[in-house]
């Protein structure tokens, strides 16, 4: 399986303006720029669509998980927070942390968090990301 998406930008790094694409048409030239990334702008950035492709990733895995453990979740919702950080006159996404909150009945505290943690490490999100990926999970009763 392979899934495409595609970046066009124009102009210089500060005033340039850029857009992305994807196969599926969910992003269709849609902008983004200096400003969306580097400062407050409106609009989206890499490492948001980063965050929002491992949020989703991981809310799947840890569903699947929770189902190999006989446990069906109601609802699992997951944020994940970006950390772009600048490192000798370049940037690196040094860190991801994922913050989870699931709703699962029938589930106790212990396998919730190994079925968590397994998923953290074994979503493919994660797996490529060369960063710290940090994560707090929350079961609600």
């Amino acid at each position: 399986m392979k899934r495409n998406a595609s970046a066009v930008w124009q102009g210089g790094l500060q005033d340039g303006k850029g857009t992305l694409t994807t196969d599926s048409g969910v992003l269709q030239t849609t902008p983004y720029s200096f400003a969306t990334r580097f400062e407050d702008e409106k609009g989206t950035n890499p490492e948001e669509l980063i965050g929002a492709a491992h949020a989703g990733c991981y809310s799947m895995a840890l569903s699947m998980i929770l189902g190999q453990a006989n446990l069906t979740p109601e609802r699992i919702e997951t944020h994940a927070q970006v950390t772009l950080e600048e490192d000798g006159g370049g940037f690196s996404i040094t860190a991801v942390h994922l913050n989870v909150t699931a709703n699962v009945p029938g589930a106790d505290q212990a396998t919730f968090d190994k079925c968590a943690n397994d998923a953290k490490a074994g979503c493919p999100v994660s797996k490529v990301l060369n960063a710290e990926i940090t994560m707090d999970a929350k079961l609600e009763a």
